[in-house]
């Protein structure tokens, strides 16, 4: 990438670099060795260091002048991400974050899960990283009560549960996360005592943290879940990279959704003449072909469908190099939210692309009907393609685009796109499988609809069949949910929770669809019969993440 030290590709680099070390919890989730014995500094200290980079390095990037067209695509991805990140400081947002799915607390947890097994050597990194828990979590609570002084607290939904969270890993009801962890090692046992002590003493400082957030935090918390316009325009820039018309993509929303409805309708009459939706689903669950029993099985089945996409779209539609034919498909530890989530390969990697489900504790049974699409989100033609690509641009794009830049409205739009783009394909022309796919495709459009609609606290129209005239609440969105879909009860409660604490990420999907549909439209009229979907495809994901509205900028180059 040329030796210029105060190139834009020079300085990304420097910055991620940089990065991994006030932040070893990014630095393991990148893959950038050296920090994997500590974690990251979450007290207001940790918080102002942090920024400041992005300060320094933001100049930088902003007044170097592009080598190349790549430098230039680089230069403006860097300015958007971290200038929003800059944003989000100003306002306080990174200190007071806490939720349900992605804030401090969940990955000072989710880490250990990334982090090698396999040699006395691992483990040993391990047992520091759990013995230095203590004094992060106090790190975490200086934050947070600092933060509320400035009266930046998450809603007491938010609290509560998170609180829970930590209990449930500090093994309130049985074994803690970090003990489960730790006895699965086969190590001699001055080093067997170095764990189970610093496991301990991780789980104590987990049930203390969820002591704080009940005593200390929780009466500082707002009970409105609503964040309001503002912070939420704030928020929907940073997970889609674009400035949205709140109120156009939230009637665009309920378009989308009652088409979308509509389509199901006739499959589950397909399924059973007359039949609801709910009707259809249940009957689905029943069926024998559509059921995986066992988490190991399940487990399995996920690895299989995986592998077998990965062999057919190879060559045919996609140019998959072999580094990512790799992708290895998990059940998640308990106590986290419910639902499937992808973490990507290190730059070399040594560690594979992994498709993680997370699942209630005592589930055994699991339709497989509802999940193919899932799937293909997660890891091939979505989530996996998509990062794993980018890793392996190395000689294109500098580690900032590599490792450090995932925009929510281009990923998981992206994710979406596939799996609509596996129907295209004929993948899923069994009704079970379509009526899933379909099923994931009206949660997204309803997530369009209720994040804006609870946030922004909008009124609903007439013709939706819907509570007409009144205003969106919290309890209006999980009747909402529990109603005019056919998703699992229990991972319905879940969701609503995670869009209150996450507002403006639940949109990004549909909303990141909607763009990569009309950008292969435009390219298609423009190309005319020269067009080819698999180079489309390509070149927009050679170029690696970006927000949503550079992303318009560059596929019309294409």
């Amino acid at each position: 990438m040329g030796s210029n030290h105060n190139g834009v590709h020079e300085i990304s680099d420097r910055f991620v670099d940089e990065l991994a070390a006030l932040d070893p919890i990014a630095g393991t989730y990148l893959g950038i060795p050296g920090g994997d014995d500590k974690l990251t500094d979450y007290s207001p200290q940790g918080h102002q260091a942090r920024a400041e980079l992005a300060q320094r390095c933001l100049a930088e990037v902003s007044a170097a002048t592009p080598a190349d067209e790549g430098e230039r695509i680089a230069q403006a991805v860097f300015a958007e991400r971290v200038g929003l990140d800059l944003e989000l400081h100003d306002v306080g947002a990174d200190m007071a974050a806490l939720n349900v799915i992605a804030s401090p607390v969940q990955d000072l947890r989710q880490v250990f899960d990334l982090m090698p097994t396999s040699t006395a050597e691992d483990w040993r990194t391990i047992a520091k990283r759990l013995a230095a828990m203590p004094g992060a979590v106090d790190g975490l609570r200086a934050g947070l009560s600092e933060a509320a002084a400035r009266g930046n607290v998450a809603a007491a939904r938010q609290v509560n549960k998170v609180a829970e969270q930590c209990e449930t890993w500090s093994g309130r009801d049985g074994e803690s996360f970090f003990a489960a962890m730790v006895s699965r090692a086969e190590v001699d046992q001055a080093l067997r005592a170095d764990l189970d002590s610093a496991a301990g003493a991780a789980a104590e400082a987990y049930a203390g943290l969820a002591r704080f957030l009940r005593t200390e935090l929780l009466p500082e918390a707002p009970e409105k879940d609503a964040v309001g316009e503002e912070r939420y325009r704030l928020w929907s820039r940073y997970f889609t990279g674009a400035r949205l018309d709140l109120r156009e993509a939230y009637e665009w929303g309920w378009g989308e959704f009652s088409s979308i409805e509509a389509e199901m309708k006739q499959v589950a009459d397909r399924i059973k003449p007359g039949a609801t939706l709910a009707e259809a689903a249940a009957l689905l669950d029943a069926e024998p072909r559509y059921q995986v029993r066992g988490r190991r099985e399940f487990e399995n089945w996920m690895q299989q469908l995986s592998d077998e996409a990965l062999r057919e779209l190879r060559g045919k539609h996609f140019d998959i190099p072999d580094r990512l034919m790799t992708l290895e498909c998990k059940i998640a530890p308990p106590g986290g939210g419910v639902g499937a989530y992808y973490t990507g390969p290190t730059d070399d990697f040594s560690r594979p692309g992994r498709m993680w489900w997370s699942v209630p504790a005592d589930r055994e049974e699991f339709p497989t009907w509802r999940e193919v699409s899932t799937v293909y989100h997660e890891g091939v033609p979505g989530h996996h393609l998509q990062v794993a690509t980018s890793v392996h641009e190395s000689g294109r794009l500098n580690k900032f685009q590599r490792l450090a830049c995932f925009v929510s409205g281009h990923g998981e739009g992206w994710a979406l796109y596939a799996e609509r783009l596996m129907r295209e394909l004929g993948y899923l022309d069994d009704d079970g499988n379509l009526l899933g796919m379909l099923n994931d495709q009206l949660f997204r459009a309803a997530r369009v609809v209720v994040d804006i609609g609870m946030h922004l606290e909008l009124e609903i129209p007439a013709g939706t069949g819907f509570h007409e005239g009144e205003r969106w609440t919290p309890e209006l969105g999980l009747e909402f949910l529990l109603t005019r879909t056919i998703q699992d009860p229990a991972h319905v409660r879940d969701e609503v929770d995670r869009y209150l604490g996450w507002p403006g990420q639940a949109p990004s999907y549909k909303l990141g669809e909607r763009l990569w549909l009309a950008a292969r439209e435009d390219a298609r009229k423009r190309h005319g019969d020269a067009f080819s979907l698999k180079d489309f495809h390509r070149d927009a994901l050679r170029m690696g993440a970006m927000g949503l509205d550079t992303l318009r900028e560059q596929l019309a180059r294409l």
